[in-house]
């Protein structure tokens, strides 16, 4: 696959060098042309030197065959424009942009860019290991308000359903995992012995969410 990367910063030169031992054909562009010593001797791909969201300088890199973009400048303008020119107007299917502005994250993401928005993502990454297990989460969304994460369940509720899960702890349960196998629940759907649950709460209620599914549940 043909793969464009905007940018040739610390984390432009490290995506482009891991898919060129990939096997991907990669082209990289950056306005300044003394950030391309950062791709080292033995990189192959192009380097083109422009602005990321300049027509004329994506299709000398490529943009029309690419199957994949990512932008990953310093500018969150620079990044989301370009994106967008990615997508919009050349149609390419996979487009990825880094964003440092949070709020921006999240109104890009419901218009359908996915971001990675670095003070949210690096402040997950951050509590997962400094968190006790069992309040580390799996997922966060770009603006920090939803998380997804795996519940440690007291043994007792096993026989219960999710409704009763639900209704104790605030939150919602995104999916179970059973024997391997991914299931979606419905609110009948009893808990059995083994099953990993991972559960959707407000970032804010985290804590308590787990503290509450460590306890035996409240006889009814």
């Amino acid at each position: 696959m043909h793969v464009v990367i905007m940018g040739c910063g610390r984390v432009g030169s490290s995506l482009a060098k891991a898919l060129e031992r990939l096997d991907h054909q990669v082209s990289v562009i950056d306005k300044d042309s003394q950030s391309f010593r950062r791709l080292g001797p033995d990189f192959h791909g192009q380097q083109v030197v422009g602005n990321g969201f300049d027509q004329k300088v994506l299709i000398e890199a490529g943009i029309e065959r690419a199957g994949a973009f990512a932008a990953v400048s310093s500018g969150d303008n620079s990044n989301i424009i370009s994106a967008r020119v990615a997508r919009e107007t050349f149609g390419v299917e996979a487009v990825v942009a880094r964003i440092y502005d949070e709020k921006r994250a999240a109104v890009y993401e419901r218009l359908g860019i996915p971001t990675v928005a670095t003070v949210p993502w690096s402040t997950d990454r951050f509590l997962r290991m400094l968190l006790p297990e069992g309040t580390a989460t799996a997922w966060r969304d770009p603006s920090g308000t939803v998380a997804v994460l795996p519940l440690e369940l007291h043994e007792d509720w096993v026989g219960r359903t999710v409704r009763d899960l639900e209704e104790a702890t605030g939150c919602r349960v995104a999916f179970v995992m059973r024997f391997g196998t991914g299931v979606l629940p419905d609110s009948k759907t009893v808990l059995q012995e083994d099953d990993q649950v991972y559960v959707a709460a407000l970032s804010g209620t985290v804590t308590d969410v787990a503290a509450a599914a460590a306890h035996a549940p409240e006889e009814s």
